[in-house]
This record gives structure tokens, C-alpha cells and sequence, in this order.
């Protein structure tokens, strides 16, 4: 990564200065690794449970950096046709039509077939060029002229074939494409791969990248995120509902409420005028945090005892 594409990050306390300025409420950790990232020129492996904001930290990082964010999201199966480039196939096939048409002034003079067959590879040339190339979002990243900043979305959803592809990318920010050759980047992107912890990375591709863990923020740094996202708040009432959703993570639920979930929370209790936690407005509004019928049903009796711990 050329660092000059980008404006310069100076410090560790100058990132998290400007996280917060657009909302993203980050641990020193966090902020050490991104600036880290920047200067070591490495891709960043973000893990951690889902919704602990692992993808609004790429997001965040453009807006800081000022510069284009390109997404691809991992699936199962995904290919290089999806993920690196493809041929735009309808082009090429009204080119061989117009070719075809042309075909009579194209050989017109030709003396025997070698010098026939040499004016149709010179147009054979073309048929596989740049401008019939379809970028999709790796390619895509590499072509920005100042750089970009490329999130691998859910990277462990994707096979291990995938990863590989990944290998030559990630080392050199560079692809080879067999009717070019290899293309590099103007500007090498600032890489963000995410991951759910679904299956285990390969150990090739952690090597490529910082790590980073993302775990759930404690209360206090919970606190500050709904200060910042829903500042009408009244600061009693905030502590409770964060006190309240960390109690209800100990439980042994099939999907622990994420921190979009307690923001939600937040601004459904405003827009009810609430000022504080009971057991009736806390059962009336638990399907904004949960969102399995079932983990509903085994937290109703154990109300009480939360919204105790919680005031505790």
C-alpha cells in the first residue's frame, strides 16, 4: 500500500478521534490495529461474534480516509467470475457480429490463407482486452487511482478455493489473467477481511494479515456508543438498558442481542418516553433485542432477576 494515496494517519489517538467524529465508538485496541494496518501496509483479519462492528470499521475507515469503499460479500461458492473479473459476453458477441459483417473488407487484398488468418488474429487480440474485461469488486479495488479500501465481507463463508485466490492478492496486489498477463494495482487498497468464526481461516491467509479480535464492548464503552447514536437518551435510563442487554448476553441463548440490537433498543424506549426499566415495558419491547421466538419464551421468567442484576 502506497500510504501517500491516502491522507496520512498520524496516531493511534487521531484514528479514534475520528471514528468518534462519525460515530463509531472504538476501543484503543481497535484504533491501534487500523493505524498499525496502515503503516505496516497488511491486510486486517477482523473476527468476532456478529453484529460487534466488525464491517462498520471498514466503512468507518473510508469515510476517514476519504476514499472509496468496494465491498464483496462471501458465499459459499463463490468464484472468481464473481469475485476478480469476467468477460462482458454480450459485447463480445455483437463485436463477432460486426466482425462477421466486416469479414469481406478484412481479408480483402489478403494474399493466401497464413496472411488471412494473420489479420484475424490481430482482431482476435482485441476480443480479449481490457475493454471487454467486467471488474468485479477485487479487480475493482486495484483500479482506483488513490487507492481504495476493500472489505472481504464474511470471508468464512466462503470455501477454501477461495482463500487461495485470495493468497496471490493479498501478497503482491496482483492478478494474473491468462489473455492479459498480470495486472497490478495503481494504488494498493487497505484490506479488510471479516469473519464470524464460522469455520477456521487457513493458516496461509491469517499469515498475510494483522489480527484483530472484536469482542462485545464492555458496559462502559457500550454507554458511550448509545450516548453517541441516540443522544436524547436520559443518562439513568441508559445505563439500565446496557446494564439490562450485557445480563441478558450471559444467558445461554441461540443469538446474544448485537450492539445494532441494543441501539435499536435505545431508540424504541425513546420513542415510547420511557425513563426507566420495568418488567412490563421490558417484556412488551424484548422482541426488538431477540430475535427467536423461542429465546423470547426462556428469558420471560427470568425478567426480574435480569432487571435486578441490571439495576444491581
Amino acid at each position: 500500500m502506497h500510504t501517500q494515496d491516502f491522507p496520512q494517519l498520524a496516531s493511534v489517538q487521531e484514528i479514534e478521534q475520528g471514528f468518534e467524529s462519525f460515530g463509531y465508538i472504538c476501543s484503543p485496541k481497535i484504533a491501534t490495529a487500523v493505524f498499525l494496518a496502515f503503516q505496516l501496509r497488511k491486510p486486517v483479519l477482523v473476527e468476532g461474534p456478529p453484529g460487534v462492528g466488525k464491517t462498520e470499521l471498514a466503512k468507518t475507515t473510508a469515510l476517514l480516509l476519504e476514499t472509496p469503499l468496494i465491498r464483496l460479500q462471501c458465499y459459499e461458492g463463490l468464484d472468481e467470475a464473481k469475485a476478480l473479473y469476467e468477460w462482458k459476453y454480450g459485447k463480445q458477441l455483437l463485436y463477432t457480429q460486426v466482425l462477421k459483417e466486416k469479414l469481406g473488407d478484412l481479408l480483402h487484398g489478403a494474399r493466401g490463407l497464413a496472411e488471412s488468418v494473420e489479420r484475424l488474429h490481430q482482431f482476435g487480440d482485441i476480443f480479449y482486452s481490457e475493454e471487454f474485461l467486467e471488474p468485479r469488486p477485487l479487480l475493482k479495488a486495484m483500479q482506483q487511482d488513490r487507492g481504495a479500501i476493500l472489505l472481504i465481507d464474511e470471508v468464512d463463508k466462503s470455501d477454501y478455493e477461495f482463500e487461495s485466490l485470495l493468497l496471490e492478492i493479498l501478497s503482491d496486489y496482483q492478478v494474473s489473467i491468462p489473455e492479459i498477463g498480470t495486472v497490478k494495482a495503481k494504488a494498493s487498497p487497505m484490506v479488510f477481511l471479516t469473519s464470524n468464526n464460522t469455520r477456521d481461516i487457513s493458516d496461509a491467509l491469517k499469515r498475510r494479515c494483522l489480527h484483530l479480535y472484536i469482542p462485545f464492548p464492555t458496559v462502559e464503552l457500550e454507554e458511550r456508543i448509545i450516548r453517541s447514536r441516540v443522544p436524547d437518551v436520559d443518562e439513568q435510563l441508559r445505563q439500565q438498558l446496557v446494564e439490562f442487554v450485557h445480563s441478558l448476553r450471559q444467558l445461554d441463548l441461540k443469538k446474544v442481542p448485537a450492539i445494532s440490537e441494543t441501539i435499536d433498543w435505545a431508540r424504541s424506549l425513546l420513542l415510547l418516553h420511557a425513563d426507566k426499566l420495568d418488567e412490563e415495558l421490558v417484556s412488551n419491547t424484548l422482541n426488538v433485542l431477540l430475535k427467536f421466538e423461542d429465546d423470547i419464551e426462556a428469558t420471560g421468567p427470568e425478567l426480574r432477576k435480569l432487571l435486578q442484576s441490571g439495576s444491581g
